[in-house]
């Protein structure tokens, strides 16, 4: 990966507060030229610095009112890959993590109902080959949800 520099740093730290804001505006804050911030924008972009654009839909407003993280238990964690397959086939589940502690597995869904979501784990998630257990968790409320803070020196310096 390329290293960032600090206008680099600055640039992600505007477009992350809004990705909406025009190069134009970026271009001003950032004492450089319209050309010099689409530029380094594409080339973050080129080198997976940025990774995704575009609007947040809540997912309530689509009728999916119970956000919910299950942890999954795999026969063996060879298996990931393979259960991973069967896991995008469900268009609920938006996260899924590979990790450490007492799951072998993370996924974060949303169901319309806890009618849906016992669906989803009885019906699908443990149907899977290779998951052994879950362990459900409903998130009540969302408390925090942001980007990772972009840290920079003042370019002045």
């Amino acid at each position: 990966m390329e290293k960032i520099d600090n206008l680099d740093k600055k640039i992600l730290s505007i477009l992350s507060k809004n990705a909406r804001i025009p190069f134009k505006d970026v271009a001003a804050e950032c004492n450089v030229s319209r050309a010099a911030i689409h530029q380094r924008v594409q080339r973050l972009i080129e080198n997976d610095v940025i990774t995704g654009s575009g609007f947040d839909v809540n997912p309530k407003s689509l009728g999916y009112n119970t956000c919910t993280y299950v942890g999954i238990t795999l026969e063996r964690g060879s298996m990931y890959r393979e259960v991973v397959k069967q896991l995008e086939l469900i268009p609920e589940i938006v996260e899924c993590h590979f990790t450490t502690g007492p799951y072998t597995m993370l996924v974060k869904l949303f169901a319309r109902d806890n009618e849906q979501l016992m669906q989803l784990i009885n019906a699908q998630l443990q149907e899977i080959p290779g998951v052994a257990a879950t362990e459900t968790l409903i998130s009540l409320e969302q408390s925090i949800k942001r980007e990772i803070p972009v840290v920079f020196k003042d370019l002045e310096e």
